[in-house]
């Protein structure tokens, strides 16, 4: 049910929310300071029982009405089914001794004068708001889902958070709203585009559709719209890596003669305005802590800790598991976590299988096992008790232990650390602990390849400018980027950079990244011509919605804040996208199809 508090000061300010409509008040609103008043009300039909009592909802509640016992109208009550969308206008009753006070307006009930149908709904319904239902169903038939109260709440909170947004950055901040178009070209690094093929007469050619507006907002800094925002819809073309969104929505902001101290003050800020009222309770305490990316993998082997889990890494320096090191391997580390207090946790063999087979996945995955005192064995080589007082451990706890090559040894660990936490409800208490993420390297290897740990618009810090034009990938990777991540609860929900002003500089990056300058030189022209420096952030708003939603769950999907998602792999189950061409949109894009055995 969706209450006062729930809507936006804005919103709280208008005469009513029944201004401009043939309702005299929403379903919520009514109370005993209504009694004996004539009223008009409409909804979805909710629940009816003995042809008399019906109770009838909106979006800002429900409130029951009853039919006279000798009316007519218990014959249409009857026969009418649930969701259809009914008119009552009657008075309001006190309902005396039989209030309910498990409802907002149980206190009273409408006295049925006049019931019309507005528009019958089917009788064999797919499925009812509210009630459980499997998740395919539920994105099938999403307009009826909408209906429920966890979905109309998280819209009502995107959208107070959305609009506070927007009264901090313009109205207290001076920011200017601007749009940027979605049919650009291929920006590098980064995530895979989508791309659009082009009409006639440029058969052969696409657009792509930007997986942020980068590209544009550095430009309309050089452009002097020296502080920019806008609400972005963005594009990625990552398959079913995860809980992402093919298409997501991110608050675009930068701004030109700032530093990243600047950056980081306004977005800490800007988050802290916005907040939501009715969510204060879960409102993080600025300013909001640092931390180094180095000290973070070393401390908690992820460079997005979840810092409600109190458990770090630790050193093992007895040397007591070296029985485990394998001869010939380099760089070999051996680590652990204690879970203190977890031990009355039960952690199945089939949880530890699964959390094998998805540490696997990764190349970084190591070995590890996870010992409770409570086991007979944790080792062959080395008796129990050692270990129990080599790290003081109790019945309460658990010890996670992880060996191999040092790199992979921590991010094993801090895949555990979640895991662990997850079990033991550490991830889904309420609160939210916000932090900074500071200090990456610019440059990261994967697969063998240099690449951008954020992208490459990304400045170095001051003391390091010069190492770019280094030769040797080593000390390339031992430069520090002017990059930062907002973290809150285990979860990155945002990130930025400055940025890169010099068209020199930023043509020998995308150098030597590999990258081609040939699709860049509209950027690079433009840096020439007068660019002043500049900087700015990306936060994620599905994700921060999401957790604002669920009271600081990092794991509630995105989806449950999006009004109409797509699966995982990208399907739309509502309109059955995406669709098969016909052959005269093949034609007017220049496109002919081959099957797989043609190619």
């Amino acid at each position: 049910m969706i209450t006062a508090k729930h809507l936006s000061a804005g919103c709280r300010r208008l005469l009513s929310t029944s201004s401009y409509t043939v309702r005299s008040h929403t379903c919520g609103e009514l109370n005993a300071s209504n009694k004996d008043e004539k009223v008009s009300v409409m909804g979805w039909l909710s629940h009816k029982r003995m042809d008399r009592f019906f109770v009838l909802r909106d979006a800002y509640g429900s409130v029951q009405a009853t039919i006279p016992e000798n009316s007519e109208l218990k014959r249409l009550l009857k026969d009418l089914p649930y969701e259809s969308i009914v008119r009552v206008d009657g008075v309001v009753v006190d309902r005396g001794e039989n209030r309910n006070k498990a409802m907002k307006t149980g206190d009273i009930e409408i006295g049925v004068k006049k019931l019309t149908v507005l528009n019958k709904a089917v009788s064999n319904l797919p499925l009812l708001p509210g009630v459980n239902a499997n998740e395919r169903t539920r994105l099938k038939y999403r307009y009826i889902d909408l209906r429920s109260d966890k979905l109309q709440r998280s819209l009502r909170i995107r959208s107070e958070f959305v609009h506070n947004l927007r009264k901090f950055l313009v109205e207290k901040s001076g920011f200017v709203d601007v749009e940027t178009p979605t049919l650009f070209r291929r920006t590098p690094g980064g995530a895979t585009e989508f791309v659009v093929p082009a009409p006639s007469p440029n058969h052969g050619m696409a657009y792509s559709l930007p997986q942020s507006p980068q590209q544009f907002k550095q430009l309309l800094m050089v452009g002097a719209i020296d502080r920019y925002f806008q609400i972005a819809r963005c594009y990625r073309d990552e398959g079913s890596k995860g809980d992402r969104q093919p298409e997501f929505t991110q608050v675009d902001v930068e701004m030109s003669f700032t530093t990243q101290e600047g950056v980081m003050q306004l977005i800490e800020d800007m988050v802290i305005s916005a907040w939501p009222e009715s969510l204060n309770h879960i409102k993080p305490k600025s300013p909001f802590p640092r931390i180094s990316y180095s000290e973070a993998m070393a401390k908690y082997g992820i460079d997005k800790p979840d810092m409600r889990i109190p458990w770090e890494i630790e050193d093992v320096k007895s040397g007591i598991f070296n029985f485990l090191k394998k001869n010939d391997c380099e760089n070999w580390r051996a680590r652990v976590i204690v879970c203190r207090g977890t031990g009355k946790t039960s952690i199945s063999n089939s949880i530890k299988n699964e959390w094998k087979r998805l540490i696997q996945m990764n190349e970084n995955g190591r070995n590890f096992a996870i010992c409770h005192p409570s086991q007979k064995s944790w080792f062959k080589s080395v008796e129990n008790q050692k270990i129990v007082d080599e790290f003081v451990l109790t019945e309460d706890d658990v010890l996670i232990v992880c060996w191999g090559h040092s790199d992979g040894v921590y991010w094993t660990l801090g895949q555990l650390r979640n895991y662990v936490a997850e079990v033991c409800g550490l991830r889904s208490k309420g609160g939210v602990t916000a932090h900074w993420v500071v200090d990456f390297p610019l440059f990261s290897f994967e697969e063998g390849q240099l690449v951008s740990t954020h992208h490459p618009f990304t400045a170095p810090v001051e003391k390091d400018k010069e190492m770019l034009f280094e030769s040797d990938n080593q000390k390339l990777l031992q430069i520090t980027g002017q990059h930062y991540d907002l973290v809150m609860n285990g979860v990155e929900m945002g990130g930025g950079s400055v940025r890169i002003e010099n068209s020199e500089i930023q043509r020998h990056v995308l150098k030597v990244l590999g990258e081609p300058t040939e699709e860049m030189e509209h950027l690079l022209n433009a840096l020439s011509y007068g660019a002043p420096p500049h900087g700015g952030f990306a936060l994620g708003l599905d994700r921060f919605v999401a957790m604002l939603a669920s009271d600081g769950n990092p794991l509630t999907p995105v989806r449950d804040v999006i009004a109409f998602p797509k699966t995982k792999n990208g399907k739309d189950l509502m309109s059955d996208a995406p669709t098969t061409l016909s052959q005269k949109q093949l034609q007017r894009y220049g496109i002919t199809l081959r099957s797989d055995a043609d190619s």
